[in-house]
């Protein structure tokens, strides 16, 4: 009995030596990560769920993954780092002590040829991701417009950028094409247009955009015709598209969005508050000069740069 208790335990020993280990899973395996985020962020099944290649950063043996959800016309975006050997995912940013701490925004923040108030050259820079159906972005878009210059003359310079949620603002996406046709006609009109629309956003609607547009055109020396016909070809809606598609790079999902110098602010902000950042960014960039407008050339749309 003895020599076969000792003969099933050299066997047993045997087999846990032979046995294969099972594979670590690896957040590089697309399907592995795509279980891991969707457990994480509680995604339901219906959200479609695209996982990128992997793409090096300035942090050695840290691979960054993005991963973008799709339901229906919506869609956010998620940026992820794994380690090396695939096992530790890390959600957050990475910030380079010599660099600007929002560099990674204000790479991506493109001005050119937006519509723009303020002075050239200013040390701050804010730019306005809003949507014209918005409550919110009226708010925020008229107390800008109505304090900015007058609390910090030659100091900052604030871009428009246009970002419709057209899923839930049927009207947003004309207005918006409709101001970028304003803008071609004459660049300094597009702010009274701008007032004009958050003014009268509770008695517009889809149906009565366009003739509340041409109205609008008649009593401010606007070229009607021309107006209408751009609104109606939707000749500008490229603009909004691309400015779209630079918000979604932003992984922007709320109006107003506005970036301070590259900082995010989410939501309607108290002119109060947003004052002290204004404040603080100037005594920041006393020293650091590493944002705000680097140069004073403003271009304005002509029908060769269309």
């Amino acid at each position: 009995m003895r020599v076969l208790a000792i003969a099933a335990l050299f066997l047993l020993t045997l087999s846990a030596q032979t046995s294969p280990k099972p594979e670590k899973k690896t957040a590089f395996d697309k399907a592995t990560m795509e279980a891991y985020v969707r457990h994480l962020l509680a995604v339901v099944s219906d959200v479609q769920v695209k996982i990128d290649d992997p793409k090096p950063t300035a942090v050695p043996d840290l691979k960054q993954v993005d991963v973008h959800f799709t339901y229906g016309n919506r869609s956010q975006d998620e940026t992820f780092f794994v380690s090396a050997d695939g096992q530790h995912i890390i959600r957050g940013f990475i910030y380079g002590v010599n660099d600007n701490p929002f560099k990674a925004d204000l790479d991506k923040l493109k001005t050119d040829l937006a519509p723009s108030y303020g002075a050239a050259g200013a040390p701050v820079v804010l730019v306005a991701f809003s949507d014209f159906e918005c409550p919110n972005c009226k708010e925020e878009a008229l107390s800008l417009h109505a304090n900015l210059e007058k609390a910090f003359p030659g100091q900052v310079r604030l871009y428009f950028k246009d970002f419709p949620l057209d899923q839930i603002h049927p009207w947003a996406r004309p207005a918006a094409i409709a101001g970028r046709c304003i803008f071609r006609q004459d660049p300094a009109a597009f702010w009274k247009y701008h007032d004009w629309v958050y003014d009268q956003q509770g008695n517009i609607t889809a149906e009565n955009f366009k003739s509340k547009l041409l109205e609008y055109a008649q009593v401010s020396n606007l070229d009607g015709i021309q107006l209408g016909r751009c609104l109606d070809t939707k000749a500008t809606e490229a603009d909004i598209d691309k400015e779209v598609a630079e918000g979604r790079a932003l992984h922007i999902d709320a109006t107003p969005t506005i970036f301070v110098n590259g900082r995010r602010l989410v939501g309607n902000y108290p002119w109060q508050n947003i004052q002290q950042v204004i404040n603080g960014e100037l005594n920041y960039q006393k020293t650091a000069h590493d944002a705000g407008e680097k140069c004073c050339e403003v271009s304005i749309p002509t029908a060769l740069s269309k």
